[in-house]
């Protein structure tokens, strides 16, 4: 999701420890209106980012994203009466997977987008299900490799040479923020594998796991960030208010939609908003930012998506998503991921 993102999107199961809404409450938007809601705010986190690192640090972006989201999730929590996880093991696998999927992820896009386009941004976070299939082929014996998916997991890193130019030998780009912006992708990836093997059963619902991770990911950057950073010396106010954006909408407000998009349609078709990410992300950082896009990016980026839906086909058919790996919401991109299987992402 970056977005969490994606993103590459975490889907959320209908069951009954979900937190979404209940069905008639879930109505009163169409699940198309808030799907499409949904779509842009995930694609719009790469351009909140890129304003937000013009006036912060990329760690003190990275903070006030994740300070802003628990402060949606937790009056969420607060409204339906959820409980916190319980268990000293619960708790500390979802420290792990607040640092996989959260501080260490917006960490990274955040100092990435200082020397690449939020468009790039957007599109390596599209990658995430590519490394999902790769890590779950090695950590998850139940996943075995189909033509189909091998083919796809080939596409898909076809499409990501492309989008940096392989053949001019990747000129014109920065290869540090390239590097930050595919190790997030990376990291997501690592922290679902994570998430599936530790997480399941835990018996808490969907909104308390996402709540505490997120949670966890704040306090850890809050450690963190006064290391590695000061106090600006003025605060622009564009610059906080596409924070404020990215945390309140993107990690917090987002995870709320998701769920009741999921206990309506389906986390199948919920997952769909992966595709829309990359290019909502592009769109607004050409017209909003004034990024430039040579052929390969967007032709690039079309073939990532195609591998990333061709790695995803069996997971589509043969199962459903447990409800546990809805905690890993944080999309860029995100946050945030088809193949383990989907759970978003995100930016």
């Amino acid at each position: 999701m970056s977005p969490a993102a994606p993103p590459s999107v975490p889907a959320v199961p209908p069951s009954a420890s979900s937190a979404g809404p209940s069905r008639p409450a879930s109505r009163l938007l169409d699940w198309r209106v808030r799907f499409g809601a949904l779509a842009l705010v995930w694609g719009f986190s790469f351009l909140f980012i890129k304003v937000g690192t013009e006036g912060f640090a990329p760690l003190q972006v990275a903070f006030g994203r994740l300070l802003f989201g628990t402060a949606v999730l937790a009056v969420a929590l607060v409204v339906k009466r959820d409980r916190l996880p319980r268990g000293a093991r619960v708790w500390g696998h979802l420290a792990v997977a607040a640092f996989l999927l959260n501080a260490l992820p917006f960490s990274l896009f955040a100092y990435a987008e200082l020397t690449i386009p939020s468009t790039l941004a957007g599109i390596c976070n599209a990658t995430t299900p590519l490394w999902g299939m790769l890590l779950s082929l090695v950590a998850l014996s139940e996943d075995r490799p189909t033509r189909v998916r091998a083919a796809g997991l080939g596409i898909g890193f076809v499409g990501v040479l492309t989008v940096l130019g392989a053949w001019q030998g990747f000129s014109g780009l920065d290869a540090t923020g390239t590097a930050l912006a595919l190790l997030a992708s990376f990291s997501y990836a690592v922290g679902w594998i994570h998430v599936r093997r530790t997480l399941a059963g835990s018996g808490a619902s969907n909104l308390s796991l996402a709540g505490s991770q997120v949670g966890l990911a704040t306090l850890q950057l809050a450690v963190v960030t006064p290391l590695f950073t000061s106090a600006p010396e003025s605060v622009e106010l564009l610059p906080l208010l596409a924070v404020i954006a990215l945390g309140a909408l993107g990690t917090g407000y987002a995870m709320l939609l998701q769920y009741g998009i999921v206990a309506e349609v389906g986390p199948t078709t919920a997952s769909m908003v992966t595709y829309f990410i990359p290019v909502i992300a592009a769109t607004a950082g050409v017209t909003l930012l004034g990024e430039r896009l040579g052929w390969n990016t967007p032709v690039g980026a079309v073939v990532v998506l195609a591998g990333a839906a061709l790695t995803q086909t069996r997971a589509s058919r043969r199962r459903t998503t447990p409800p546990v790996e809805a905690a890993v919401a944080a999309p860029e991109a995100p946050e945030p991921a088809p193949t383990l299987p989907k759970p978003a992402a995100r930016a």
